[in-house]
């Protein structure tokens, strides 16, 4: 029934989908009808950080939803869970990222943040990076680096210019008319791709020669999924504008743009309410994302990933996977092309494993398990794994590997 709803009323983005029904979802687990299970390798994208159902965010959102959900739009009244977790990622984050603009998702607050850097430095210029990705509307599709994800909606954002990532040369495009420059901590979509060491910190400064803002996306980096609460921090460099979403809200939906207050005040002033939002913050959001974000420090979970990477380090081994990159728990694995891909992460879920592929390369899975996962559970997550690309492979040559 709820089958056929979903296929009838509920817009579709892709010819299939992967079709699961989710009664409810528990750890690292996803439930559905007749005791089917799987085990989640993907975090909803990077979403659930401390897993499913945490009873600390569980808590947190039915304690808040008794006091309220939405008394005022954002900015205008005082709310205790907004100010509280802006305090706690201001602490994290120190000077020069300790003013926080909250949004509802992704995209909203890469807006936010590309209007910001326009506003503050009186420029029109953007710089963003080939294979890219910081959203679906207007805005954040312009700066997105993957051409095919734009085929039908021109003429986009005006002044938009591309580079290649991790090549310093091209860094010298970057002058005295950019207003800023957007880039990815790691490129997600584009199959975690790594910044070569030194990279980021050329970045900054030719950012800071020119007068440029540095705009970091940490939408799928952020919250822990590199082992540092912000992947900036493994990299040690610090951009004018930082931008979060997925995780930040604890399994709810919540964004943000964190500057400094000396940027943000630019919004108050020719004209005054210069971006506006009305659930940007919600009370509820927030005060689950509170509870991630202290579950994460009281359980210690960055600590964790260590471990966790070297197993998947030393299990995914094989000879069908050509590459595996990444780090911490944020792995891509890489395959022949789409149809071997495909066919794998299938033959996955048919064993009770769900993973997803990416969406500016075809041949490859996300490997982004929640940070709770234990070892024990991370070792049978590689072990279907590998199963599947065993199953995929058996009757083939070791030639087509």
């Amino acid at each position: 029934m709820n089958e056929e709803l979903f296929y009838r009323h509920v817009a579709q983005t892709s010819p299939e989908s992967i079709g699961i029904e989710v009664e409810y979802a528990k750890g690292i687990y996803l439930y559905g009808p007749g005791e089917k299970k799987w085990i989640d390798i993907t975090s909803g994208i990077c979403v659930s950080n401390v897993g499913h159902g945490a009873p600390e965010i569980i808590q947190a959102i039915e304690k808040q939803s008794k006091a309220y959900l939405h008394p005022m739009v954002y900015g205008e009244a005082i709310m205790a869970p907004q100010a509280r977790y802006a305090a706690m990622l201001a602490k994290e984050l120190g000077e020069g990222l300790d003013c926080v603009y909250y949004g509802s998702s992704g995209a909203e607050v890469i807006e936010g943040a590309l209007k910001l850097a326009k506003k503050y430095t009186g420029r029109s210029q953007i710089i963003s990076f080939h294979n890219a990705y910081h959203g679906s509307t207007h805005g954040a599709m312009s700066v997105t680096g993957a051409e095919k994800k734009k085929k039908g909606y021109g003429p986009l954002l005006p002044g938009v210019s591309f580079i290649h990532f991790n090549e310093e040369e091209e860094l010298q495009k970057i002058n005295e008319e950019t207003a800023c420059v957007i880039v990815e901590a790691i490129q997600g979509a584009g199959g975690v791709i790594l910044p070569n060491e030194g990279y980021f910190q050329a970045l900054k400064a030719r950012c800071k020669e020119v007068g440029a803002l540095l705009i970091l996306d940490e939408i799928q980096t952020g919250l822990g999924r590199t082992g540092k609460m912000f992947a900036h921090q493994l990299f040690d460099f610090k951009p004018d504008i930082l931008v979060l979403a997925k995780a930040l809200g604890g399994g709810l939906p919540l964004g943000a743009f964190i500057s400094s207050k000396e940027i943000m005040s630019v919004f108050q002033a020719n004209p005054i309410l210069g971006h506006l939002t009305t659930y940007g913050g919600h009370p509820l959001s927030c005060a689950a994302g509170i509870a991630l974000f202290e579950k994460i420090q009281q359980d210690q979970l960055l600590q964790r990933v260590p471990a966790l990477e070297k197993i998947l380090q030393e299990k995914l081994q094989h000879p069908a996977i050509q590459t595996l990159r990444g780090t911490g728990l944020m792995y891509a694995v890489i395959f022949k092309d789409f149809e071997e891909s495909e066919a794998i992460r299938k033959e996955a879920l048919k064993r009770g494993l769900l993973s997803i592929g990416f969406l500016n390369i075809d041949n490859g899975l996300r490997i982004c398990p929640p940070l709770t996962i234990t070892e024990t559970e991370l070792k049978e997550a590689c072990k279907i794994l590998l199963q599947a690309i065993e199953t995929v492979y058996q009757n083939q040559p070791k030639a087509n590997w």
